[in-house]
């Protein structure tokens, strides 16, 4: 077992980690920009180390001064959360060299799976459905057209290397796609400093269905069954629930054997997301591997019983997982809302600032996940995200009851949050009767 390991990120997932890592036995040393000094939940990691200024780029992004700390610490593994570095081959490839355990897979299975025009390739090898497209990168403008002839329009643009939305785009006819191409690869560029495109075939009315995989160094991967996480904006998720509402459980019995199947083959050690997109006869395509923990993790958790930060440090020490497929059953409904400081009124604009007034809500069946305290400073130099709210009760009604209650309870003052939102969305008859695809809050929000 690992007797210390720095945790490369910062928020809630950085306090999340600490938690597991004590539960284990294991000390935790946390880095920080000075964007995040005053964070309170560095107070609970063993040792804290600044490494750089506010932007990302100079401190969470920056490897060598990550690497820095870690030998400063003396540490025995190195987990990079999500975001950030996470699904970087090159990170996990530098801690390999530095004799230091990455708590992800190897460089050689986040490259299998982590780029999405490989992890396509790979996943047709094993025989999972994947989604009408491009079989690789599109490398200009007439390449695209003849994709989009072949498979038919609307087409959607996406990073190979990324997601987030960006370097994401929809393209209804030919002269929109001519137009996006160019604009689609210089954003992804942008982002991810790669910008490679693909093309696939884009479904008005799909569904996002994911399904949550472990796999161990030992050849042995089970998956977790499926999350929804349909409701969207601008192709990032603001809820998501397990398991998913209405789907057929013989159809994503088939569909997570594939999604374990594709894991084991890849030799992938860690935790794992594959995506899909599921269409209104219930065929699932496969989209994109997530070679990390995600944000909606704690939903899976709920319904399972499976702690997966912990799982996923135990198997970087070289833990075979202790259960088998057949052990994983489901329990009740589990719903994530992600609170984010941003102001939805105003076309989401992030909110930097103090918050003075936190007050959380409680009570059975309820988690809040959160690196927040009042008079916490809100910087600008991050995603928006300041917490989690996740309820769990026995069936879906009930858990849409129980979140509706705790969001009356959840009080965040003066910035503007998402929690209105999510209030909003909980008496919705669209979502309350599970009529779901990734453009409805798009469409409610209209």
């Amino acid at each position: 077992m690992f007797r210390r390991i720095l945790i490369a990120n910062r928020g809630e997932i950085a306090l999340r980690i600490i938690r597991a890592a004590h539960e284990l036995g294991i000390e935790a040393v946390c880095v920080y920009s000075t964007a995040d000094r005053d964070a309170p939940y560095l107070r609970l990691a063993d040792r804290a180390i600044c490494i750089g200024s506010g932007p990302a780029k100079d401190s969470y992004l920056n490897i060598a001064r990550l690497m820095a700390a870690a030998e400063l610490a003396d540490v025995d593994a190195i987990h990079p959360g999500y975001g950030f570095l996470s699904e970087r081959p090159d990170f996990s490839e530098v801690c390999r060299d530095c004799k230091i355990e990455f708590i992800g897979p190897s460089p050689e299975a986040m490259r299998r799976l982590g780029d999405k025009v490989e992890a396509k390739r790979f996943a047709r090898q094993a025989k999972v459905p994947v989604f009408p497209g491009s079989e690789g990168a599109i490398e200009d403008e007439e390449e695209a057209v003849a994709v989009a002839s072949e498979i038919g329009f609307p087409v959607i643009i996406k990073a190979a290397a990324g997601g987030g939305g960006r370097g994401m785009r929809v393209c209804h006819n030919e002269p929109a796609l001519r137009t996006n191409i160019k604009k689609a690869k210089q954003e992804a560029q942008a982002a991810f400093g790669d910008g490679s495109v693909f093309i696939e075939k884009f479904l008005e009315h799909a569904r996002h269905v994911e399904v949550q995989v472990l796999g161990d160094k030992h050849g042995h991967a089970v998956h977790l069954w499926e999350r929804d996480c349909s409701m969207q904006r601008r192709h990032q998720k603001i809820i998501e629930e397990a398991p998913g509402p209405g789907i057929d459980r013989r159809k994503i019995q088939g569909v997570a054997e594939n999604a374990a199947k594709l894991v084991k083959q890849a030799e992938y050690a860690g935790a794992a997301t594959v995506e899909f997109l599921m269409d209104d006869q219930q065929n699932f395509y496969m989209l994109e591997v997530n070679t990390r923990v995600q944000v909606e993790h704690p939903v899976t958790e709920a319904i399972t019983g499976v702690d997966i930060v912990k799982q996923s440090i135990l198997i970087a020490a070289g833990e075979p997982l202790p259960f088998k497929q057949r052990d994983i059953q489901i329990n009740g409904h589990a719903i994530e809302c992600r609170v984010n400081a941003e102001d939805p009124s105003r076309d989401f604009m992030p909110q930097a600032g103090q918050i003075e007034t936190w007050e959380v809500p409680g009570g059975p069946g309820v988690r809040v996940d959160s690196h927040v305290v009042p008079g916490y400073r809100v910087p600008p130099n991050y995603d928006s995200m300041i917490g989690k709210l996740i309820v769990h009760a026995e069936d879906r009604e009930q858990a849409i009851r129980r979140c509706r209650r705790a969001l009356r309870e959840f009080e965040v003052g003066p910035i503007k949050t998402s929690i209105l939102l999510h209030r909003q969305l909980m008496e919705d008859s669209s979502f309350v009767h599970a009529e779901l695809d990734i453009h409805l809050l798009e469409r409610l929000l209209k």
